[in-house]
């Protein structure tokens, strides 16, 4: 398609009134109906070039949009102007460069220049140029040779690609990416423009699909092929295939709901087609789609780009889920005040998180805590934590103004009087008080006292070494469970276990761990109900292990049959029992201040009362257990008396035995109720 067909357009006056475009034009014979419609954004007026002259004849539409969504009182105004393409230069070695044009105006100067056509001007004579003797012009037989992309200049004298014109990019100051000579300057070297496959024209177009030529050229009929605009692939989804892939993406938003409400990991090891188990989402997703012959086939045919079960479709979902719940959490709170509870604690990765629970009073007058959420954080500094902390309340539209409490341990980053981050939120609001954990202050009053006397803490260090040579291997669990299964049938013999659903189950022995004190209580609950099974699997143990085995079976079961250990068992547990009560209490989410005060009066009272009035009791215990599993018990047939509430030892009267083990039970009452009192 020739754009012109004589040479009268080319030197036509040029209209000077082209600001829209910033371009230049000589007249072109086109329908005066074809226009382009290009957006233009702008709150201010742009001068014109050419100011006073007679302007382009454009016409503009101006409309007001919103500028932020929930903001209607902004506006941005834009200018819809319809730009006449007849303004468009049409001698390649006068074009402006695709790239100068507005981002948003490109595509559509493009689709212009490609229904125009390339520039062929067919000349009676075509300019000569080179050395005297031989004088060279253009052929207007090239024109036949190339159609779809040579362009001949008529001001320049020189010839230029379309193709390469339209879809050539800036690199800056060093010029355009691909051929400078056919987007820019003009090849002018008509002597070696058909020179062979080395000719100028031959080599332009090479012979390499992805030449940069060849490139332009499939660009050129991308943008002009309608039927792939992304806008056409969408009109052209029936119902059936947008409800189809409704159906797929369901699927997998209730997989990943499943699995994030149990806490399960969601990728496998071998995820492949060909894996015997595709990890947790995978098979999850496909064992509840087995229950519908519609869904198996719409996850077994699915195409490639709407499976919706790739890792980056799992973590965007699950990004939702968690949007969704602390939007939720935030229109629940809406402007009352809130308290915050942090702690932070590394993950298997070696990298520390800090978790944020945000603690309210609700609507209906109820206290709400609600776990808000995990953030990494490179250090534990109080001023990194001060700022994740603010980062997050303030993307959340959360005030900090309305904090009125701050919950931490007692680490000197976090509760520091002068730098800690209580003291730095307390500078900013001073109405948010800070409170150390009641059930963390319970833990370190535990652990002072039992590092205070020095008979419990050698208690607790054996404990853990006993518990572990029981529980050293598989084998002795099952001897573990056979032992206790026939002290249980002994014991229903005789009478001394009641009968029922749910009673005498087989359990084995737990572990304390060092910072959960509640774990203490199970543990030595479970060795005293296990005692006598875990006494059977060491004399077993010494009989039937190596040399090692047999010395540590022998040294644990000489360590637990002495009435010392069988009394600091039973004393810690009664001891624990108290404690364990209130540190449950303690962290309930309901709990407030003052009842939290009373709580530790009353576990103080408690553990009083027991030093007072709970001796005899526990004398009596400790006795009946040891007679029963033939333990030595020491001469207990002294007496005591009790003066000014502490109990009173007369030497004459009962033995050293007797003196240390009631020392003992007022030494730890006596720390117990000291660091409560703190």
């Amino acid at each position: 398609m020739r754009r012109v067909s004589t040479i009268d357009g080319y030197f036509k006056k040029k209209n000077p009134n082209c600001s829209i475009l910033e371009v230049n034009a000589g007249e072109i014979p086109l329908p005066a109906s074809t226009t382009i419609d290009i957006p233009i954004i702008e709150k201010i007026d742009i001068p014109e070039e050419n100011a006073g002259e007679t302007s382009s004849p454009a016409s503009t539409t101006s409309i007001d949009i919103p500028i932020f969504e929930n903001s209607p009182t902004k506006y941005r105004r834009i200018e819809v102007r319809k730009i006449d393409v007849s303004l468009l230069e049409c001698d390649p070695g006068l074009c402006k460069q695709i790239c100068d044009y507005d981002v948003n105006q490109q595509d559509e100067i493009r689709r212009a220049y490609i229904k125009l056509g390339p520039c062929q001007p067919i000349l009676p004579n075509y300019p000569k140029s080179g050395k005297e003797k031989h004088l060279r012009s253009f052929h207007r037989a090239w024109f036949k040779a190339f159609p779809l992309w040579l362009e001949y200049s008529i001001e320049k004298d020189a010839a230029f690609c379309l193709p390469c014109f339209l879809f050539s990019k800036s690199t800056g100051t060093s010029g355009y990416h691909g051929q400078v000579a056919f987007i820019i300057e003009g090849f002018k070297s008509w002597k070696k423009a058909m020179d062979g496959v080395r000719g100028g024209f031959f080599n332009h177009v090479g012979k390499d699909p992805s030449s940069f030529h060849k490139i332009a050229q499939r660009s050129c009929e991308d943008l002009m092929n309608q039927s792939q605009h992304i806008q056409k692939v969408l009109d052209n989804f029936t119902s059936e295939q947008i409800a189809n892939n409704r159906l797929r993406l369901k699927a997998s938003i209730n997989t990943v709901r499943l699995l994030a409400h149990q806490g399960i990991a969601f990728r496998g090891r071998d995820e492949s087609a060909s894996s015997m188990n595709r990890g947790n989402f995978l098979e999850t997703l496909h064992y509840g789609a087995s229950f519908s012959e519609k869904m198996v086939d719409l996850i077994k045919n699915a195409p490639k780009n709407a499976t919706y079960t790739s890792p980056q479709i799992q973590k965007e979902i699950l990004h939702a889920c968690s949007t969704k719940v602390q939007k939720e959490i935030r229109e629940e709170i809406s402007d009352a005040k809130f308290c915050l509870i942090v702690d932070e604690a590394h993950d298997e990765s070696m990298k520390e998180q800090m978790a944020i629970v945000l603690r309210f009073v609700d609507k209906c007058g109820f206290v709400r805590e609600r776990f808000f959420v995990v953030v990494h954080v490179p250090n534990t500094t109080s001023l990194t934590l001060k700022h994740e902390i603010y980062s997050i309340l303030s993307h959340h539209s959360l005030n900090i103004q309305n904090i009125r409490g701050q919950g931490y341990d007692g680490a000197s980053n976090m509760r520091g009087g002068w730098n800690g981050l209580q003291a730095l939120i307390l500078k900013v609001c001073p109405y948010a008080y800070y409170i150390h954990c009641f059930a963390h202050r319970l833990q370190l009053a535990l652990v002072a006292s039992s590092k205070e006397v020095g008979v419990v803490y050698c208690f607790f260090t054996k404990l853990p070494p006993i518990v572990t040579t029981v529980g050293a291997s598989c084998k002795r669990f099952e001897e573990l469970k056979l032992a206790q299964a026939s002290d249980i049938e002994h014991l229903l013999a005789i009478n001394e276990l009641e009968s029922g659903s749910g009673l005498n189950q087989i359990s084995t022995l737990q572990r304390p761990a060092d910072t959960r004190w509640s774990s203490h209580l199970r543990s030595i609950s479970s060795f005293i109900k296990l005692f006598s099974p875990t006494c059977v699997v060491l004399l077993k143990v010494q009989a039937e292990g190596n040399s090692s085995q047999r010395g540590e079976a022998k040294s644990a079961y000489e360590e637990i049959t002495t009435f010392d250990f069988v009394f600091m068992l039973h004393l810690m547990k009664e001891i624990l029992l108290i404690t364990d009560s209130l540190c449950q209490a303690l962290q309930c989410k309901t709990q407030d201040i003052l009842n939290a005060m009373n709580l530790v009066s009353s576990t103080k009272e408690l553990l009083q009362k027991l030093r007072d009035d709970g001796w005899d009791a526990l004398n009596s215990n400790v006795i009946l257990f040891c007679e029963a599993r033939n333990i030595d018990v020491p001469d207990m047939n002294g007496r005591y008396i009790e003066r000014g509430g502490r109990a009173r030892h007369q030497q004459d009267d009962f033995t050293i035995e007797h003196h240390y083990q009631v020392d003992i039970f007022n030494a730890v009452i006596d720390y117990q109720v000291q660091e409560l009192k703190r």
